[in-house]
């Protein structure tokens, strides 16, 4: 018989009212699916050894730019 409140509602589980679990949910809803800093298409591109500049090209990480008058990679600046 159900609850006053429940109004004939059942669950999956073919219980009235609400079900007592204690789990944590889907799992869904946090992060950001690992991606970067996302900083958009301006900036410069900045050896961290020499301080050589070059803009930035969008598309292609600066840590993967290595730079034009040291070799060393670079990173990025906004």
């Amino acid at each position: 018989m159900p609850r006053n409140g429940d109004q004939g509602r059942k669950n999956p589980t073919g219980n009235f009212g609400k079900s007592g679990g204690s789990g944590q949910g889907s799992g869904m809803g946090r992060g950001n699916r690992g991606g970067g800093a996302g900083l958009g298409p301006v900036g410069e591109c900045t050896c961290p050894d020499c301080g050589a500049t070059v803009p930035h090209q969008p598309g292609f990480p600066c840590a993967q730019m290595k730079c034009p008058k040291c070799g060393a990679f670079m990173i990025r600046k906004p």
